[in-house]
């Protein structure tokens, strides 16, 4: 049993929005994609490495955030503590909300949405979410995913020209 009411009343709230117990699908689902983590983790952190460097020297970006490129201010840390740079990019483009909604409406491989983590790249302009109006409204966010990296490239890169 569970002695502090604030915690019996967190784990109260956690199995009423969650569920107690998982399905038996979604056990195996969690388990058959654990097998398939490290994979897909390390082919997404590739694919954003590369991305990330070619967003840094392309024109219609100002400026390109990614702990993996040597400007990045943690880049030295992250380079000393992880194994990888991780598979969020964040990157401004000139012309402001404009541009950004442009190039998330301009994508086609790449999914406009808000998700992280899966196997399909996503991108979005944070600002226009409520509550999120502190952030430039330049800047998109790209959740890397495991699909070809040249292939998201040159989605990428035509979204980007049409937004000149």
């Amino acid at each position: 049993t569970v002695k502090s009411p604030q915690l019996r009343a967190a784990l109260r709230r956690s199995r009423e929005l969650a569920g107690a117990t998982p399905g038996a699908l979604e056990s195996f689902l969690a388990v058959r994609g654990a097998r398939t983590l490290a994979l897909r983790l390390e082919r997404a952190q590739r694919t954003a490495m590369v991305l990330a460097a070619r967003l840094a020297e392309h024109s219609a970006v100002t400026q390109a955030r990614y702990p993996g490129l040597p400007t990045h201010p943690t880049h030295a840390v992250a380079r000393a503590q992880l194994r990888g740079f991780g598979t969020i990019i964040s990157f401004d483009v000139r012309g402001g909300a404009a541009a950004a909604d442009q190039v998330c409406a301009s994508v086609r491989l790449i999914q406009h949405a808000t998700s992280l983590g899966a196997v399909e790249s996503t991108i979005e302009r944070r600002a226009s979410i409520a509550g999120q109006e502190h952030l430039p409204p330049s800047l998109l966010r790209l959740s890397v995913g495991i699909e070809d990296p040249g292939d998201l490239w040159a989605d990428l890169e035509a979204a980007l020209r049409e937004c000149r």
